[in-house]
């Protein structure tokens, strides 16, 4: 009767083990590894060529990150004379790498400083056969400023970051293990992978995704170490340097509420800290002119009416050989000169 006894508890406790914990955290591995199980390429038609560039030099370097996986990035410079500090910046998520932020290191290499982009891991020239998860672009961004750092193409300049989306959160978050940073630039950012998780999680199932957060945590610190545990506030507080915080409040990927405004409530009296909140500007296009969004509508409005038109199977190469033919880069990129200009302010300002 004992043994019986015994045997039954055994099997309960395994039972409650495989229902409370593995078949959830199974299932949380294999959501985590569909959103970031992918590698990811610029589309080409949208690909940035240094040619657009006149006077704008580029200079291939590679570095290792944290499983040896070699990243490709490119110094982009001017004029050499007098330079006034380096601006690193880190891409986004699911377009591909640095390729899209091509006119910003030209805007920046414009206004007297060097610039350094690379392609993350998984992503356009650097190896990795995936983006492995969210605190991977801290973990890229970490490497890549300690090669900045040990690199004399550098010269020991003051070091300037920037950031879009997935590269805003890096930036924030990477001032946990480099203080030093004199100022960044976050648009369109977040605090932290799993305020981003949960978002998109409630879009699928609602308030149900909680249930799972808890697992999902686990395997990305699992999955990616101690770098998963870092976030952007606490970032901030451990570093005297200028942040500049831009958004959007129709952003469609990073809401105002896990953006912007967790910041804002954070830091709306401090001095280090300059916030820009637009209301119509998007995700993918704020730091773009009101010119470029009107063109943007404008072609998406002719090229839907041009491929409905066709009696023949729309296909992606029919795609891709009208937007080679009929895309303007020049005014569907056309920055916004007074935000960037801002932006170069805010980095001046911060070099001392």
């Amino acid at each position: 009767m004992h043994t019986r006894k015994r045997k039954f508890i055994v099997t309960f406790i395994v039972v409650i083990i495989v229902l409370l914990f593995l078949i959830p955290f199974g299932l949380a591995a294999m959501i985590y590894e569909d959103n970031f199980g992918d590698r990811y390429e610029t589309y080409a038609p949208m690909a940035r060529s240094i040619d657009e560039f006149v006077g704008l030099n580029m200079q291939k370097h590679t570095f290792t990150s944290n499983r040896e996986q070699k990243l490709v990035g490119y110094k982009y410079y001017r004029n050499l004379e007098n330079i006034k500090g380096v601006v690193v910046i880190s891409h986004g998520l699911g377009g591909g790498g640095h390729n899209s932020y091509m006119d910003v290191a030209d805007y920046f290499a414009s206004n007297g400083y060097v610039v350094f982009a690379y392609d993350a891991t998984g992503n356009d020239e650097s190896e990795g056969s995936s983006v492995k998860g969210i605190p991977q672009g801290l973990i890229d961004l970490d490497y890549a400023i300690q090669y900045v750092k040990q690199t004399s193409d550098f010269d020991d300049l003051p070091i300037m970051l920037f950031g879009h989306s997935w590269g805003g959160y890096s930036d924030g978050s990477v001032l946990n293990l480099h203080p030093d940073v004199k100022a960044i630039v976050m648009v369109a950012g977040f605090n932290k992978s799993m305020d981003i998780i949960e978002e998109e999680g409630k879009k699928i199932a609602g308030d149900g995704i909680s249930i799972l957060l808890p697992y999902i945590s686990l395997y990305e610190k699992i999955k990616l170490g101690r770098y998963a545990s870092y976030n952007c506030i606490n970032g901030f507080e451990n570093t005297e340097a200028g942040v500049m915080i831009i958004h959007s409040a129709d952003d469609e990927m990073i809401s105002q509420e896990k953006g912007f405004d967790v910041f804002y409530d954070h830091y709306k009296n401090n001095h280090r800290f300059s916030f820009v909140k637009y209301e119509d500007r998007g995700h993918d296009y704020i730091y773009y002119s009101d010119r470029s969004r009107e063109y943007k509508e404008e072609f998406n409005r002719k090229s839907d009416e041009y491929f409905n038109s066709l009696d023949e199977e729309f296909t992606s190469e029919l795609k891709e050989s009208y937007l080679n033919d009929n895309l303007d880069k020049k005014i569907l990129f056309d920055l916004d000169e007074e935000l960037m200009n801002s932006m170069v302010k805010f980095y001046d300002n911060n070099i001392n």
